[in-house]
């Protein structure tokens, strides 16, 4: 039987925001069984919680935003991956801003931080949803659908426009050590003439080749190169984990996506939501 896990102690975490450039302090902490992964702005007043579920989503453009009552915390997919990708199903996680510091641009620095901490089980069942009966969204040229399986799988695909980054695809069985290996160091990308854009636009002001890979007309800014001959890909697939994160439960089922993106994510998780007679609950041993 496999059980609800949350975090020994606690710890904190300290790098910037991607759009803001700002400081940006996370703290996390362990929580009881079936509490879920909840979010707390504590630079506001009164501090306000803001769950992981699919009901907070606010803003699907550049990241994954989550609101309440007017507050928001974005580029949260990132550290959401993390604890999905390590099991974590109850955690509070303080934060002084309305952004989840970017660190090198992946999940790496949320997973050693969590695994240095230690992972803790908690004598609970984990409740697993298992789909029975396909299901699929699509916007215009891209498209997500998910269909029964074994256990957990993801087969992505992206299509770009550009010689460096082109059609990649990335076929993933998922385990906490094929996330570790495979996914988790993949970092966020983009171009450097839409970096440019957003900064004259006042977003992305943290964003550099520190964060992210920077991808100019032929060439990587990037000194060290790629981590992964497909880390463009890889790191959508990181993307696809965490906004899975937002379902509240892990999936038993086989996620096919082609030139998705979070807007896409989050509508499949909703239609999964929604369709109760596609899946059910289970307890996974």
């Amino acid at each position: 039987m496999k059980f609800q896990r949350t975090i020994r102690e606690e710890v904190s975490l300290t790098g910037i925001g991607l759009h803001t450039s700002n400081q940006v302090t996370i703290t996390l902490k362990p929580a009881h069984p079936n509490r879920g992964i909840t979010f707390i702005r504590i630079d506001t007043a009164p501090p306000c919680e803001i769950e992981a579920d699919i009901s907070r989503v606010v803003d699907a453009r550049l990241a994954t935003t989550l609101g309440r009552d007017g507050i928001t915390i974005s580029t949260t997919e990132h550290l959401l991956g993390a604890l999905y990708g390590l099991g974590i199903d109850n955690l509070i996680i303080e934060i002084d801003s309305p952004e989840v510091p970017i660190m090198d641009g992946s999940a790496a620095a949320f997973i050693d931080l969590i695994k240095n901490t230690g992972i803790e089980e908690q004598g609970v069942p984990k409740e697993f949803i298992q789909i029975l009966r396909p299901l699929q969204v699509s916007f215009e040229d891209a498209e997500i659908s998910l269909i029964p399986s074994q256990g957990f799988k993801i087969t992505y695909t992206i299509d770009f426009n550009h010689q460096l980054v082109a059609n990649q695809s990335c076929r993933l069985s998922f385990s906490e050590i094929t996330f570790e290996r495979e996914i988790g160091r993949a970092r966020t990308f983009g171009l450097l003439k839409d970096l440019q854009a957003l900064k004259t636009n006042g977003l992305a002001k943290g964003g550099s080749v520190e964060n992210a890979i920077i991808v100019a007309d032929d060439y990587i800014l990037n000194e060290e190169g790629l981590r992964y001959p497909e880390e463009f890909v890889r790191h959508k697939v990181l993307d696809l984990i965490g906004d899975t994160a937002l379902l509240g439960r892990p999936l038993i089922g086989h996620i096919i996506a082609h030139k998705s993106g979070h807007y896409l994510h989050h509508q499949l998780i909703r239609e999964i939501l929604e369709n109760r007679s596609v899946w059910k609950l289970i307890h996974h041993r």
